[in-house]
């Protein structure tokens, strides 16, 4: 260990020794500690999350400076207005690593997991258009060839539907076009979960069930009763299994066509989220375009859907290393914008990133959580080397908006160095006590469960 390293480590065990605590690292499952609704479900304790496969680094390249930015914009709930700032959402707490929240939960603003009203009162009391009409929460993935974009199709561009999510949905401030154009640049770059079920054309491949065929004939079969109809007509496979038009499926109006790319991870499904399987979906149109499908047929159909709809390695368990990659990422983004003097940035980031390390904090309880027990000393080295985080990054953002570059820059070495030669260490040396382990993960829910349901009780 190095002389430094070895002050890091001293100065940590001073203030572990001094008693310092931080604030309990209790997740408000339900939102009543929030200003969200309780009973509000963000699924933000899921030990699993959506694997993000990005095209410029399946490429042989990296993510540029825009993506990263676009990245820490997208994870802010900075860039967003009112109740939203406040409890902290972001676009991602609904889009998971670019893919959806299938357990997404608000009272009144959502009739089932999984979907949300963005035309209801709670972000954005003036986009409320007096209607409960909640729509699925959608996946990202491939995003750059599903336009239009909406649920109804009804925007050509992406910056301009980003644009209008934020600004009238969630009753942010006006973006810069520079963010505007990296939150666009991002989504642009989340790709589709590979999936070696499908070859050339977007037809199966290599070695597909006899009810898989089958299922792919009768998808590319013409409608009984209108044969210029078929699922193919619709779900172009050489094309994203989109046609870029709206249609009347029978649903209560006019919605875009859906990819069926990674689709097996997209519950719930149509545009409301009132479809929780394959087999629900398939029966809705032998119903409505009166197919005349036999129970093989909707089997056979159910097996192409889930094999078009697969994906290599969708979920990744969450733990202290992924947590650190994607706030390097961010921190990426510092190192250009310091030089370049760009205060909006440098502030966007370091209110961002320190967000995502008090997050971090607190995956590591500290000694009053009574559901823990062991690792005391680990817990709290890790919870002080992320307070020290937190600390320089605020001395970058001061330093940063007086103008003096060459002291944020100084800040933002010893971050830099810090993240390498001691965080890493510290966390991995505490995390047979974190969260991320899911025997303490489910002890310490557990125990959050039971005060939140004997505090309701109580009322």
């Amino acid at each position: 260990m190095t002389v430094r390293g070895s002050w890091i480590v001293a100065v940590a065990l001073g203030f572990l020794v001094m008693g310092f605590h931080g604030r309990v690292g209790a997740f408000p499952v339900d939102g009543d500690q929030t200003t969200l609704p309780a009973t509000t479900e963000l699924n933000e304790d899921a030990l699993d999350k959506p694997r993000e496969v990005f095209r410029s680094e399946a490429v042989g390249g990296g993510k540029s400076y825009l993506v990263n930015l676009g990245n820490l914009a997208f994870s802010s709930s900075g860039i967003l207005g009112g109740v939203a700032r406040q409890a902290g959402v972001s676009c991602s707490t609904c889009h998971v690593n670019g893919a959806s929240n299938a357990k997404f939960f608000i009272p009144k603003m959502s009739t089932r997991p999984g979907n949300f009203d963005t035309t209801g009162p709670l972000f954005n009391p003036k986009a409320d258009n007096f209607v409960l009409d909640p729509i699925r929460i959608p996946s990202l993935r491939g995003a750059r060839y599903l336009a239009p974009y909406g649920h109804d199709g009804r925007m050509a561009s992406l910056r301009d539907f980003v644009r209008n999510v934020i600004v009238n949905e969630f009753s942010g401030p006006e973006p810069s076009p520079g963010v505007l154009d990296a939150i666009v640049a991002y989504i642009h770059d989340i790709d589709f979960l590979p999936n070696p079920n499908l070859g050339p054309g977007g037809r199966l491949t290599g070695q597909i069930s006899d009810a898989e065929r089958r299922g792919e004939a009768l998808f590319l079969k013409p409608f009984p009763h209108d044969p210029a109809q078929s699922c193919a007509g619709c779900h172009v496979p050489s094309a994203a299994f989109v046609d870029h038009q709206q249609h009347d499926v029978g649903s209560g109006g006019l919605f875009k066509t859906p990819t069926l790319r990674n689709a097996d991870f997209n519950v719930p499904y149509f545009h409301d989220g009132r479809f929780d399987s394959y087999d629900q979906v398939v029966a809705h149109f032998d119903r409505v375009f009166d197919l005349g499908l036999s129970t093989q047929d909707r089997r056979d159909l159910v097996a192409y859907l889930t094999a078009v709809g697969d994906g290599v390695q969708p979920y990744e368990h969450d733990g202290a290393g992924a947590v650190l990659k994607e706030i390097n990422d961010f921190t990426t983004v510092l190192g250009t914008a310091i030089p370049a003097n760009d205060r909006e940035v440098i502030a966007l980031a370091v209110d961002t990133i320190g967000s995502e390390l008090r997050e971090l904090t607190e995956r590591y309880p500290d000694r009053k959580n009574t559901s823990v027990s062991g690792g005391q000393q680990e817990r709290g080295l890790a919870r002080l080397a992320l307070k020290e985080l937190v600390l320089t990054l605020r001395r970058i953002d001061m330093a940063a908006a007086e103008g003096r570059v060459s002291d944020a820059t100084f800040e933002y070495k010893n971050y830099r160095y810090l993240m390498v030669a001691a965080v890493p260490t510290l966390l991995a040396g505490a995390e047979p006590w974190s969260l991320f382990n899911p025997t303490v993960h489910d002890a310490h829910y557990a125990a959050l469960r039971q005060v939140l349901q004997t505090r309701h009780t109580a009322r």
